[in-house]
């Protein structure tokens, strides 16, 4: 496969990242909603218009500055406001509204792995389209595996507070403060790689069959996106 430009890389990479993100969200507050918080319904947020999920740094910023830095992105989206005491049964419901967010990014790289195949079938017209789904694949996958840590305020966090018993549970909640600290120092003492990247290949190793491509194919998908390196 030939190189491609910068410009074609950011193409790549933009709805993928904008839907791996919104439909994030939404399915946090489409979650809240069927077990009783109206809230993010209410305040227009249980759509999967990107603009409304949109942060300016964390959705725009920090994800192109990363892209032009080192190739990858990463970012974050305007959390969904959840009413905790809405809901039926406080904290079972907490965990299942907290999982969905990263449920609702394993389906999508599911369909980013679909999305592939249909480009194939299309020929040359469909190259665009093996692009974002390797993409899509990739972000989904990161989100859902980073998501998942058992560090509040991360969706896992939320998840291990909701199963330990009280009284641990708000101990460990105490660390949310400190939580995005924490996942710094983690990112730059490169222990976040270490524990993402196996989790992250795993999935990949496993969706890169439903995608159509011999893997030989895919990886060199990967490495032109910068995904991998060359």
């Amino acid at each position: 496969m030939h190189e491609i430009t910068l410009v074609q890389k950011i193409v790549a990479w933009v709805l993928p990242v904008l839907f791996a993100i919104t439909v994030h969200e939404t399915a946090h507050g489409w979650m809240a909603l069927r077990l009783g918080d109206k809230t993010a319904m209410m305040l227009g947020r249980l759509t999967l218009n990107p603009l409304k999920h949109i942060d300016p740094v964390g959705t725009i910023l920090v994800p192109g500055l990363m892209l032009m830095l080192s190739g990858l992105m990463f970012g974050w989206a305007k959390p969904v406001p959840i009413t905790w005491q809405n809901l039926g049964n406080p904290k079972r419901d907490m965990v299942l509204v907290a999982a969905a967010g990263p449920l609702a990014n394993l389906l999508m790289a599911f369909f980013w792995a679909a999305a592939i195949r249909l480009g194939i079938m299309l020929g040359d017209i469909g190259i665009a389209l093996i692009f974002m789904g390797a993409v899509g694949i990739f972000i989904n996958t990161l989100l859902m595996a980073l998501n998942m840590l058992p560090l509040p305020p991360l969706d896992g966090g939320r998840v291990l507070a909701g199963l330990l018993p009280g009284p641990l549970a708000y101990k460990f909640s105490r660390i949310e403060p400190y939580g995005f600290l924490i996942l710094i120092v983690l990112l730059v003492t490169g222990i976040l790689g270490k524990i993402l990247i196996p989790i992250i290949w795993l999935v990949i190793s496993l969706l890169a069959p439903v995608t159509g491509l011999q893997p030989r194919v895919f990886i060199e998908v990967l490495q032109l996106l910068g995904i991998l390196g060359g």
